[in-house]
């Protein structure tokens, strides 16, 4: 599974988030919103807004990345619930939202999107994150 020559990330998705590496079929992104652990991958192929417009490999190779990173994103911040979501209203690049969601979080029980301006990370934080986070991205830049 090779990654499409063609793959641009999206102008919104390279504004609103912070590189992390790069999966064996996705960009590994991190919102710059610290009010969440939130992740996204995009699938680093070209013209693709649907799951289904993914080789039938490729989609499997999402799902076990998505797994992967949903289960590992649980375990590192103990959340109550883990949402994941393909809306791509505003982007219509193919990518996938993963978020840590706390009881009593500021947009608890609803939806995150528009709730509140995004609280971009500091240095310090996004140092922080990244510690973290670095053994799940390895995990997925091995192939999983």
């Amino acid at each position: 599974m090779s990654r499409s020559e063609e793959f641009r990330l999206h102008e919104r998705l390279a504004a609103d988030t912070l590189g992390m590496g790069c999966s064996k079929l996705c960009e590994i992104r991190l919102m710059n919103d610290s009010t969440w652990p939130w992740l996204l991958l995009v699938p680093a192929v070209a013209g693709i807004r649907e799951i289904y417009q993914l080789s039938a490999e490729q989609q499997h190779q999402l799902l076990r990345e998505s797994s992967v990173l949903s289960e590992a994103m649980m375990d590192l911040f103990g959340g109550d619930k883990m949402n994941v979501a393909a809306l791509g209203n505003m982007v219509p690049q193919l990518h996938l939202h993963h978020i840590v969601r706390f009881e009593g979080d500021p947009a608890w029980p609803g939806p995150v999107w528009g709730k509140q301006a995004p609280a971009p990370y500091t240095e310090a934080q996004l140092e922080q994150v990244r510690s973290l986070l670095a053994p799940v991205c390895a995990k997925l830049q091995s192939g999983v």
